[in-house]
């Protein structure tokens, strides 16, 4: 085969690829937008005074801590003021170094207490129980450090209630958080779990732990991924849902059926995407089983969480991002194109697999082959050029219009420099941010087939690898 044709069969297997993965994003788009039109009303009935009926299932709230003595108190005194009849706290102190169990205890009145622990999935050695005397619904368990997953799975164990949140040590709630992600167990009582949407927090305003005042992030890096969270839900999840084949549901801030969670095993602590493997392994349980089940996405912001604002802090991320994703379809692989696995094997793993996971690869090859066919002088430099202003102009498409679904529904940023800072972002994204990132993702690809360890601070909290690069970068600028 000459050079010649072996260039075009490569330019015709990424126009073919480019064009699929456009028609899954504009079917996801118009998915979306019949959601959101339909669901205006429901919105709107938020926005009135909440009465509960007493019929609202109680919930727990598991919070996993890693050397938190700064923030948990702060964290938990949040959560105390959540508008919602019956809640139990669980926080699971994963053998902190510092003194986050002193303050718990100091702040709570913690005293132990003598409580049968039953273990329903596993997770490393509770140490001791404690509950406080100033909030009878406060529970705080000290075990052996294991990680994010392994505290959650001894939350789980300890939990009281059928429903549980998973929420992160640094996330901050709306007051009606729980109000809203709880409604679909009571519409549907197959619901075995449910996500909301989670927006950018830098630049909030916070106040007593809740957001005051809405603001955009500083620095750019943040505000594109004000935009890529936008996409994600608005579009990505929002998308999915309908079809009952959401691909995840958020570790930041997520509500499970605590029964269904024990049989499919809790978290695994072998992956660095546990939230994505866990609901993934549920799709494959029921439909496999051939039992009804739902797994929901309420679009309302309901969660505000700390991204990372610098290239170090984000790198880490994504490539932690990338390998947990690999890791989750691995271990779910049984699911792909499985005769009895719905939208969920036909849909929602052969796009994770195809057009996230393999993504930046074949993005990346399409700028080198044709960058390479050109400087050759295989292709002209008008076929060159439409290549790239295709690939950005889709990906620009697809960002504008997300910010216009976001202010035709939402309308969270309101004043009109906040909207000019997300359409330069958009800019700032595609010359140059994303494809960085695809270099960032494919690392994550070779870290996930080599099985090299990824550095991630402490196991317990995701934000610490954040820290951890910043402080990386710091002391790079100072050398």
């Amino acid at each position: 085969m000459t050079l010649l044709r072996l260039i075009e069969v490569v330019q015709w297997a990424f126009l073919a690829y480019f064009i699929a993965l456009t028609v899954s994003y504009l079917a996801l788009n118009l998915v979306s937008l019949r959601v959101i039109a339909r669901d205006a009303d429901a919105r709107a009935s938020l926005l009135l005074p909440r009465f509960f009926s007493r019929l609202e299932p109680p919930v727990s709230i598991i919070v996993p801590a890693f050397n938190e003595e700064e923030t948990i108190a702060g964290t938990i005194r949040c959560l105390l003021q959540l508008e919602y009849p019956e809640l139990e706290i669980v926080v699971v102190n994963d053998g902190s170094t510092d003194r986050t169990l002193e303050v718990l205890t100091r702040e709570f009145e913690l005293v132990p207490f003598p409580e049968a622990y039953r273990i329903s999935v596993p997770s490393t050695p509770v140490r001791r129980v404690y509950r406080s005397l100033r909030h009878r619904n406060v529970r705080v368990l000290d075990k052996s450090n294991g990680g994010k997953a392994d505290a959650m799975n001894a939350g789980i164990n300890a939990a009281r209630y059928p429903l549980f949140c998973a929420v992160d040590g640094d996330s901050v709630l709306q007051r009606d958080s729980v109000a809203r992600v709880v409604r679909p167990f009571l519409e549907d009582p197959t619901t075995i779990a449910c996500g909301g949407t989670i927006r950018v927090l830098n630049g909030c305003r916070v106040v007593d732990g809740f957001v005051e005042e809405i603001g955009m992030p500083r620095g750019w890096i943040a505000r594109v991924q004000v935009l890529e969270y936008l996409r994600a839900f608005l579009f990505g999840r929002l998308g999915w849902a309908p079809v009952n084949a959401l691909p995840n549901v958020s570790g930041a801030f997520g509500m499970f059926r605590r029964t269904a969670v024990i049989e499919a095993g809790g978290y695994r602590t072998d992956t660095v995407g546990e939230d994505m493997e866990l609901v993934l392994r549920l799709h494959r349980l029921y439909r496999l089983s051939g039992r009804p089940y739902r797994i929901s996405f309420v679009p309302d912001p309901i969660c505000w969480t700390e991204v990372p604002d610098t290239l170090a802090a984000l790198r880490r991320q994504r490539v932690r991002w990338h390998r947990g994703l690999l890791e989750a379809i691995a271990a779910n692989r049984q699911l792909l194109f499985h005769r009895r696995g719905g939208a969920a094997a036909w849909l929602t793993v052969p796009n994770l697999l195809f057009f996230e996971a393999f993504g930046p690869v074949v993005e990346v090859a399409g700028y080198l082959v044709i960058g390479a066919a050109w400087a050759l002088g295989v292709i002209s430099w008008s076929s060159f050029a439409a290549f790239f202003t295709a690939a950005l102009g889709v990906a620009t498409l697809l960002s504008a219009n997300a910010l216009l679904l976001e202010e035709k529904s939402f309308h969270v940023y309101q004043r009109p420099k906040q909207l000019a800072a997300l359409i330069g972002a958009v800019l700032v994204e595609n010359l140059g941010l994303r494809q960085l990132t695809a270099f960032w993702r494919i690392s994550g690809m070779l870290s996930w087939l080599f099985n090299r360890p990824i550095a991630w601070g402490s196991p317990a909290s995701a934000a610490a690898a954040d820290a951890a690069a910043r402080d990386d970068e710091d002391a790079g600028r100072a050398a």
